[in-house]
């Protein structure tokens, strides 16, 4: 049976690197996938597959290397995974009413319990974080470029890749598509 899934691409325009949106859909479309729509130019793919989402990171990672000459880290969600990203309360009303930044990082594989605790190492009086399955959300005080945490910071610790998303992109997404 198809499911709707989003595809959320990590650093797909960086580095003088640009893939159009029209041209990013053209892939999806190429590699088989149906009903493609992209969301705002950060990499944001919803299409519709049969196929589960282990498979399908791989085959989009795959099929975007030999495309577009390059790697890019893929998390796929379902429509389902997505809303309850959305839903899930990581942090207080009182926390959320203090950050300028409130975002959720997508990675492939629920975090080690040494990974766990090495994240929870890098907390400090303006970044908190939670982990909740395959995701993992942060806050700060700071805005997001002001903030001394860091992707890259994050990967290192964790031994993984992510890509981050704000929160209200992920909001917005569930009500554009009617997840």
């Amino acid at each position: 049976m198809n499911a709707r899934v989003v595809a959320f691409l990590r650093a797909i325009n960086v580095g003088g690197r640009v893939v159009t949106m029209a041209e990013l859909r053209d892939h999806f479309a190429d590699f088989g996938f149906r009903d493609v729509e992209t969301f705002i130019a950060s990499g944001n793919v919803v299409f519709t597959s049969k196929a589960a989402a282990a498979t399908l990171q791989t085959r989009i990672e795959k099929g975007l290397k030999q495309s577009l000459g390059y790697e890019v880290a893929t998390f796929v969600r379902s429509d389902d995974e997505l809303v309850a990203i959305t839903k899930y309360q990581a942090f207080s009303e009182a926390q959320l009413a203090n950050a300028r930044t409130n975002v959720v990082g997508l990675i492939a594989e629920p975090l080690s319990v040494a990974a766990r605790k090495a994240l929870m190492a890098l907390q400090n009086n303006d970044d908190t974080f939670h982990v909740h399955g395959r995701e993992i959300y942060w806050i700060s005080l700071n805005g997001q470029s002001d903030s001394t945490f860091s992707n890259v910071q994050l990967e290192r610790t964790i031994k993984m890749r992510t890509t981050f998303r704000g929160m209200n992109t992920m909001v917005r997404l569930v009500a554009k598509f009617g997840f």
